[in-house]
C-alpha cells in the first residue's frame, strides 16, 4: 500500500521540478496538517482516482493557458438550488451533539433556499491538487463549486487559469467587509478570484515549565540562546521557517531577495550545525512542546489554542520584529456548474454575525470587519484571545511571504530541503 501511495503521488507530480515535488511530498508527511487531517496513505486512497479518470478517457494533463475566461461553464444556479463545497476537516462550526449539523451552513440554506453539499475532502493542498488536476487540465467540471485552499495553492490555480473570476455583484458584502489587511495579496490583487475563509498565524511558542520560567520572545533566542540548545524545533514548511528568520534579520518576507533568502538559510544552518535546533517538524511539535521534550519552537496559532487549553504552561509570543500570516481561501474552480450559488455562499460568510459563529466554532482568525463585537457577545473568551482576534498592535506586526516565481520556488525549495535533510 505504501508503495502504491508514493507511486500515485509521483505520477501526479511528475511535471514539477524535483525540489518542488520533494517539498510537496514533505508536506504530505510532515506539513502543517500532516497530523490529524493530512496523511500519505489517505492521499493514496484519494489520488488513486487519477488512474480511474485516465481509464475513462480523460487525457494526460496539458499545460494550462492561464486564460480564466475560457474556463467558465453554463451556470445552473437558477434551476439547481445547490452548491458543492469542499473544505478541510474540522473547519466549520459543528453541533456537538449532531456532527452532521453545521449552524452557519444551515442558516445559509434557510436564508437562500440553496442546499449545501458539504465535503471535508481537502486533506492537503498537494493531495487535493493531484485529485482535481486531471479534470481541470482537461477542461472538465471537478464536481465542486467552491473549495478552500491555502494562499500559495490558490495562487497556483489562478496562474494556471483553473479558477473563475468572481462576479462583484454577487459578493458585495464580502467586498464591503473584508478587512483592509486581507484585501490585496500579491497573488490575487483586489480579491478578484478569492476571499479568505480563515487566517493562520506563525508565532513563537514555549513551555514555561521546560524553560524554568524563562520567557522566549524572539527567533534570535530560538537560534542563539544556550539555555535552549537541543530543545528547539522549527517548521518543515519552508515559507514559515524562512519567513520568521527573515523577519528576525530585519528583512520583509514580502520583498526579500535571493541573497536575503540565502542568508536566512545560512543562519538556520549554523543553528543546525551547532545542535541548537533539534529538528524540523510538522504538527508533531505540539506533543513535544506540551510534554516539555522541547522547550520552544516556531508554531501555528491555531494549534496553540488547543495546546494551551490542555496545558497552562504553554505560552506564545509575538516577536517585536513581527510574525508570518497566511490564509486559507474560498475559490470557485473552473467549469463549476453553480458559480452564482457559490458566490452567494462566499458573501454569506462575510456577515459579521455569521463570521462570529464560524470563528467561535473553529478558533481561527477571521477576515471580516465587525466580527469582533459579534464574537464578544457570542464567545467572550474567544474574542479576548489575540490568537483568534489579533489586537491592532499584533495585526500591525503581521507579514506575508511573497509569491515565488517557478524558478525561485525550485531553487529555494532545493536549498531548504538540503537544510532540513529532506
Amino acid at each position: 500500500m505504501a508503495f502504491k501511495a508514493f507511486k500515485a503521488f509521483n505520477e501526479l507530480t511528475d511535471d514539477l521540478p524535483e525540489p518542488v515535488r520533494k517539498a510537496w511530498e514533505r508536506s504530505l508527511t510532515s506539513g502543517r496538517a500532516a497530523v490529524g487531517r493530512r496523511t500519505l496513505l489517505r492521499a493514496a486512497a484519494l489520488t488513486a482516482g487519477a488512474g480511474t479518470l485516465a481509464a475513462c478517457g480523460i487525457p494526460a494533463a496539458p499545460r494550462a493557458t492561464g486564460d480564466s475566461t475560457a474556463n467558465a461553464a453554463k451556470d445552473l444556479s437558477d434551476s439547481e438550488k445547490e452548491v458543492d463545497f469542499s473544505n478541510w476537516p474540522l473547519y466549520v462550526d459543528t453541533d456537538e451533539k449532531d456532527k452532521e449539523k453545521h449552524g452557519t451552513l444551515d442558516a445559509f440554506t434557510a436564508a437562500t433556499g440553496i442546499k449545501v453539499k458539504y465535503n471535508e475532502d481537502v486533506n492537503d493542498n498537494v493531495e487535493f491538487f493531484g485529485k482535481v488536476k486531471p479534470q481541470l487540465a482537461a477542461g472538465q467540471d471537478t464536481g465542486r463549486d467552491l473549495v478552500v485552499l491555502t494562499d500559495w495553492m490558490a495562487a497556483r490555480l489562478i496562474r494556471l487559469g483553473w479558477a473563475q473570476k468572481l462576479n462583484p455583484a454577487n459578493v458585495t458584502t464580502a467586498i464591503t467587509n473584508v478587512e483592509a489587511r486581507f484585501r490585496a495579496p500579491d497573488w490575487d490583487p483586489g480579491r478578484l478570484y478569492t476571499y479568505p475563509w480563515a487566517g493562520i498565524q506563525t508565532v513563537v511558542a514555549y513551555n514555561r515549565k521546560a524553560t524554568r520560567g524563562k520567557e522566549v520572545t524572539s527567533v534570535s533566542q530560538l537560534l542563539d540562546d544556550p539555555d535552549l540548545k537541543g530543545r528547539v524545533t522549527f517548521l518543515s514548511e519552508m515559507r514559515d521557517s524562512i519567513g520568521m528568520v527573515l523577519l528576525d534579520m530585519g528583512k520583509d518576507p514580502a520583498k526579500f531577495t535571493a541573497d536575503d533568502y540565502d542568508a536566512a538559510v545560512a543562519r538556520l544552518q549554523k543553528a543546525v550545525d551547532g545542535k541548537q535546533i533539534r529538528r524540523f517538524t510538522g504538527n508533531d511539535y505540539g506533543q513535544e512542546l506540551s510534554s516539555g521534550d522541547i522547550a520552544a519552537c516556531v508554531a501555528w496559532g491555531g494549534d496553540l489554542i488547543q495546546l494551551r487549553a490542555d496545558n497552562p504552561d504553554i505560552e506564545f509570543a509575538i516577536p517585536d520584529k513581527g510574525y508570518l500570516a497566511s490564509t486559507d481561501n474560498m475559490l470557485v474552480p473552473a467549469k463549476a456548474r453553480h458559480k452564482t450559488n457559490a458566490e452567494k455562499l462566499i458573501d454569506f460568510y462575510y456577515q459579521p454575525k455569521i463570521a462570529a459563529q464560524l470563528v467561535a466554532g473553529i478558533g481561527f482568525v477571521s477576515a471580516v470587519t465587525g466580527m469582533k463585537d459579534e464574537l464578544a457577545a457570542l464567545a467572550p473568551d474567544s474574542a479576548a484571545n489575540p490568537l483568534v482576534v489579533p489586537t491592532p498592535e499584533m495585526a500591525a506586526k503581521a507579514h506575508v511571504f511573497r509569491t515565488l516565481t517557478e524558478g525561485e520556488e525550485s531553487d529555494f525549495e532545493q536549498k531548504f530541503s538540503k537544510l532540513i535533510g529532506a
